[in-house]
């Protein structure tokens, strides 16, 4: 019985965590960006035009939904944990804190090629429809579709912490920081405004990590564009947008008065 409250005491814990960063950061992003900045970030717009209401309302109802299926899929960590097969986190302690930072480090490229490959296979057009619809109904995304999921979907990005950690020795807080940076990433990767800095040539300056632009094309054009924190996936298995650099090219020289690429010309 006490297992049983210690379990859905980890649930509650878990939901009640990754709704608040969901919220914290879905909010703030769209509310820094598309409310307070919007006029002098007006150049830095990606479409012209905005999702509408409905959209927004959906997405974050969808990506509740999803935080839902992590926190059940997060069980497989606690269960593992507390039964005994699970000593990471234990091991991980003993290692001290340069492991911790390498850890992070080495979880973040690891999380990049398991959604990359993931992320290519559901767009397989036998699995699309079950697994990646959902998301892609928001051809012009915004902050809120993070986690806009059909379950299946978020079922498998669930899955990869659970994996990782019974692999690899990584402690708790190491997981906790993975999961803010992810829901980081994931809120300006689909903010619809480029943030991320250029060279004077109008390139990225961190050609190795997506920019907002980067993802903002998948979901312009599907076939284009799997990588979540990094460019090399894609760069290596040719599957970046050939118009990649120049769209972002276009986002980041843009004068405040231009207008935005419309959805239509990019999709």
């Amino acid at each position: 019985m006490s297992f049983l409250l210690s379990l859905a005491e980890n649930w509650l814990h878990a939901t009640f965590t990754d709704v608040s960063r969901y919220v914290i950061f879905a909010v703030g992003v769209w509310l820094t960006l598309w409310v307070v900045l919007a006029v002098p970030l007006a150049g830095r717009k990606i479409r012209e035009g905005r999702p509408p209401a409905r959209q927004l309302l959906v997405e974050f109802a969808c990506s509740i939904r999803s935080i839902l299926v992590f926190s059940t899929v997060g069980l497989l960590s606690f269960g593992l944990f507390h039964a005994g097969l699970m000593p990471g986190p234990y091991i991980a302690r003993e290692l001290g804190p340069v492991w911790f930072w390498a850890s992070l480090l080495l979880m973040v490229v690891a999380h990049d090629a398991w959604f990359y490959w993931t992320h290519r296979l559901i767009h397989d057009r036998r699995l699309f429809r079950t697994f990646h619809r959902r998301h892609h109904r928001s051809n012009s995304p915004s902050p809120f579709t993070a986690y806009s999921f059909d379950l299946g979907e978020a079922a498998i990005n669930a899955l990869f912490v659970p994996l990782w950690m019974l692999v690899v020795p990584t402690q708790w807080p190491v997981a906790g920081l993975f999961m803010l940076h992810q829901i980081v990433r994931n809120t300006l990767g689909h903010s619809g405004y480029e943030l991320f800095p250029a060279t004077r040539d109008g390139r990225p300056l961190l050609p190795w990590l997506t920019t907002v632009t980067h993802h903002d094309l998948h979901h312009a054009q599907a076939g284009w564009n799997y990588g979540l924190y990094f460019t090399w996936w894609d760069k290596l298995m040719g599957t970046e947008n050939p118009l990649y650099l120049e769209r972002f090219a276009q986002a980041v020289r843009r004068s405040s008065r231009a207008a935005p690429v419309k959805a239509a010309e990019a999709a």
